[in-house]
């Protein structure tokens, strides 16, 4: 039996290495604004900053889970965003909004969602978010990303112990580290003004401290197939 495999975020970075490294006999599925991408054996133009795309999306997922037997269903939630940088009271509203959609509402929304899908499902099921040591950490000019990602974690504590107690499905979040991505050319392109750290970041980039996406993808995938690895984890990368 094959795999089924639905990225957001899977046009571009590391959403496109995941697409790229998942399973062999994996029907692919990227959920983006642009694309298709190679990999992807379906794609699904969705803006996730605008909730009434997350029904439809939902939807489709929830079909294709019901279409076929599968061995293994697996949604990754990879979109994401850093726009705008800056500080909570000096960037435009509307996109400090989407941002805060895209990165927190739209993980947690699509993230239950696939839960009530796969209920009863006698697939290997899991759904991992991206996460990032922004979660942990504080940027100043990253509120929005960081609370998303600290949001999203917390909400996997929960639901991986939820699914412990009933339910079955394997719950993730996972940091992929520093990632050679377009992201990270936008933030060194930034002005310290809005983002104070942005040495740290252009010293990593300057001294090749940035892991390859394929680098990064593979090592994810490696998370989502060790058993070891319980529901409700958060796993940072770097420290595998």
């Amino acid at each position: 039996m094959a795999s089924l495999v639905v990225i957001t975020g899977g046009s571009a970075g590391l959403g496109r290495a995941l697409l790229e490294a998942a399973p062999e006999d994996s029907y692919r599925v990227d959920v983006s604004r642009s694309g298709p991408p190679p990999a992807a054996d379906e794609h699904l133009t969705a803006d996730l900053a605008d909730p009434a795309a997350w029904g439809s999306v939902g939807d489709r997922i929830e079909q294709l889970i019901g279409q076929r037997q599968w061995a293994r269903v697996t949604l990754i939630h990879c979109a994401g965003t850093l726009e705008p940088i800056g500080f909570a009271g000096e960037v435009d509203s509307r996109d400090y909004t989407a941002n805060l959609l895209v990165n927190a509402a739209s993980s947690l929304a699509l993230g239950q969602r696939f839960l009530v899908a796969v209920a009863g499902s006698d697939a290997r099921c899991e759904l991992a978010l991206v996460s990032s040591g922004a979660a942990r950490s504080t940027y100043l000019g990253w509120s929005a990303y960081g609370a998303a990602k600290a949001a999203g974690d917390q909400w996997v504590r929960i639901v991986g112990a939820e699914q412990q107690e009933r339910g079955g499905v394997r719950v993730l979040s996972v940091a992929p580290g520093v990632v050679a991505t377009g992201m990270q050319a936008m933030i060194r392109d930034t002005d310290p003004h809005d983002f104070p750290a942005v040495e740290k970041f252009r010293e990593l980039y300057e001294t090749g401290a940035l892991t390859d996406p394929a680098d990064a993808a593979d090592a994810f995938w490696r998370v989502l197939d060790d058993d070891e690895v319980l529901t409700g984890s958060v796993v940072d990368l770097r420290d595998r």
